[in-house]
């Protein structure tokens, strides 16, 4: 009976623990970061079936010129109010980066303006396609800002609702699309455009009404001039980061075809996710990891090898399911991809170490040797994809992945250790 009787508190204790990991942000960031992978994966697979490989590849390079075009927008903003910004109310942190993204926004709405007005016929891609670039550009910028803010302001939860809302919206459109068998990429983009579009206002315009808490840490003039100045130190990195995961999708069409890239990136689009998980971590754990250091008690080596250990773990196992499946899910005209599987996905390990690695300098401080780890990897990267693309194709594209996250890596745990030996 005494066993009996202590069986019920000790579920009960199993249940509140379940219950409060659950609550943490970084699990409900990697949930919805989990998801949006999938969706990721499930959209990647319909595409592929309903498209050639070059209206595949046109679709990745407008999503691509929005994902560059979206941090050009943050200026560098995302992660510097994420580590300024703590218990402020929703609502005061929803203007607050709105007030942030107002003069870049206008800046860019008028140079693309001018750009459709001045541009020859042969190089605009017409009024349409502009509309939605523009259109989305601003909707993944006000995606990534309200992520920050859910952060900061302890609502991640609404965050995580919000990328379920998109995610299953997103993916009913693109069902639909591959059952009518639409093949335009113009009608696929548009989808993203509206998936995006619908939660993300929805949850800001419920942020806007909600109450003020009396007890929520005030939001001035100075405390965003911190976040931009911050933000501005963190931009180098964050258009180098961006553009180390993106310029490839940009360069292959220039120096092979957008067919290319459309077997590029049917396969990069699935290793990206094996650092998804570890970003979201390292982006929840910025403001902890802040104070931590502030108070002398950030131990850096213990998080570093817990997740190079992790990308020992998951590459091989990624590498080896991914080379088997590619034929059976794509079709046989995507067997040519095969080849790229390997150092991509053993790159998508380092680019997921080395996001720790910078988070770790971000909270310490340091945001001008992150920018200059992102730069190194940047570099290095566009390099080898000038010189091996037109030689090798995709697999010359996937060698310079390989190098330049190498390179952002080997910068960034060297950084981290001198900054702790100094400290």
């Amino acid at each position: 009976m005494s066993e009996l009787a202590g069986l019920a508190p000790r579920r009960a204790e199993s249940i509140a623990f379940v219950r409060a990991q659950l609550r943490e942000p970084a699990v409900q960031i990697l949930a919805s970061q989990v998801l949006t992978g999938a969706v990721a994966m499930a959209a990647n697979i319909l595409m592929v079936r309903s498209m050639t490989p070059t209206h595949r590849g046109e679709v990745a390079l407008l999503l691509q010129v929005v994902y560059l075009a979206t941090q050009v927008l943050l200026l560098g903003t995302e992660r510097s109010f994420v580590a300024s910004y703590h218990n402020v109310a929703p609502g005061p942190a929803v203007r607050a980066y709105g007030r942030l993204l107002l003069i870049p926004a206008s800046a860019g709405l008028l140079g693309v303006i001018v750009f459709t007005a001045a541009s020859p016929h042969h190089r605009n891609p017409g009024p349409l396609i502009v509309a939605l670039l523009v259109v989305y550009t601003i909707v993944e910028a006000s995606a990534l800002a309200s992520r920050a803010v859910a952060i900061a302001v302890g609502r991640v939860r609404d965050f995580m609702i919000a990328r379920v809302l998109e995610s299953v919206l997103l993916l009913g459109m693109l069902v639909g699309l591959y059952v009518t068998h639409t093949s335009h990429p113009e009608t696929w983009f548009l989808a993203y455009v509206v998936a995006g579009a619908v939660p993300t206002i929805v949850y800001l315009l419920v942020w806007l009404r909600l109450p003020v808490d009396p007890a929520a840490a005030p939001v001035d003039a100075a405390l965003n001039r911190q976040v931009r100045r911050e933000g501005l130190a963190l931009f180098p990195a964050a258009i180098s980061n961006m553009a180390m995961l993106r310029v490839d999708r940009l360069v292959i069409p220039a120096l092979a075809s957008t067919a290319a890239l459309g077997l590029y990136t049917s396969v990069a689009t699935m290793t990206e996710l094996l650092a998804w998980p570890v970003r979201a971590y390292a982006d929840s754990r910025l403001g902890r990891w802040r104070a931590s250091h502030n108070d002398g008690g950030l131990h850096t080596r213990p998080i570093v090898l817990a997740v190079a250990a992790y990308s020992l773990v998951v590459v091989p196992i990624v590498a080896g399911g991914l080379y088997l499946l590619i034929v059976p899910v794509f079709g046989h005209q995507y067997a040519p991809a095969k080849v790229v599987v390997l150092p991509l996905v053993v790159a998508a390990g380092l680019y997921a170490v080395s996001r720790v690695s910078l988070g770790l300098l971000i909270a310490k401080g340091r945001g001008g040797l992150v920018s200059v780890a992102e730069i190194t990897g940047f570099v290095v990267s566009f390099a080898v994809y000038l010189l091996l693309i037109p030689r090798l194709g995709i697999l010359g594209a996937a060698y310079g992945s390989l190098a330049g996250y190498g390179a952002c890596l080997v910068f960034a745990l060297i950084a981290t250790y001198l900054v702790k030996e100094r400290t």
